[in-house]
C-alpha cells in the first residue's frame, strides 16, 4: 500500500537506498552502489511537507520523493528493494507523485537518469517520460544538473527526462 511516510518510516530508508543501488555494482557502476544514501533528517523535509511515499506491506519496501522544479513535480528520487523489483512499485510510486504534482496544477514530472541503465532511462520511456533537451530546462533543473556533474554522476551518460 502507497502512503505518505511517517518520521517513523523515515529511518528504514537509508537502508532501502543503499540495498536498491546494489544491482549498479554488477553493471560496472560500484561508486554508484557505494553512494551514501540520504540521511534521516535530509528526509524530514520532504516528509514534513508532504513529499515522501512509502510502499509498506508492513514494512516499507519502497519509496519516493518528490519537490517542485521549474512549475513542474520533480521525482527527486524512486527506490525499490531489489526483493520486489518488477512488481510495479516504482510505478506505482511515480503515478503517485504524478497526482501530487497535479493536485497543485504542476505542468508534468521530471527527473534525471542514467541514460544506458536499463532500470532508468529506458524504464522511464516505458512510463511515458521522454528526453527533455537541454536548451529547454528551467533554472532550476539546470542547478540539478550541474549539482549532478560536481558529484560526478556524469561519469556516465545522464539525461534530464519530461512526462506530460
Amino acid at each position: 500500500m502507497i502512503r505518505l511516510a511517517t518520521r517513523a518510516d523515515l529511518v528504514a530508508l537509508p537502508a532501502l537506498e543503499r540495498a536498491a543501488g546494489e544491482p549498479f555494482r554488477a553493471i560496472g557502476m560500484s561508486e554508484i552502489a557505494d553512494d551514501a544514501p540520504p540521511s534521516v533528517e535530509e528526509l524530514v523535509p520532504f516528509q514534513s511537507g508532504g513529499r515522501c511515499w512509502v510502499y509498506a506491506e508492513p514494512t516499507v519496501v519502497a519509496y519516493a520523493i518528490a519537490e517542485e522544479v521549474d512549475g513542474f513535480g520533480h521525482v527527486e528520487q524512486v527506490s525499490v528493494l531489489p526483493s520486489h523489483a518488477r512488481q510495479g512499485l516504482g510505478r506505482a510510486l511515480i503515478d503517485t507523485v504524478g497526482e501530487w504534482a497535479a493536485a497543485r496544477g504542476l505542468s508534468g514530472l521530471t527527473l534525471t537518469t542514467f541514460a544506458d541503465v536499463p532500470w532508468n532511462r529506458p524504464y522511464y520511456s516505458r512510463l511515458g517520460f521522454r528526453v527533455l533537451p537541454p536548451e529547454s530546462w528551467g533554472p532550476q533543473l539546470r542547478a540539478i544538473r550541474q549539482a549532478e556533474i560536481a558529484r560526478g554522476l556524469d561519469r556516465w551518460p545522464r539525461v534530464a527526462m519530461l512526462r506530460g
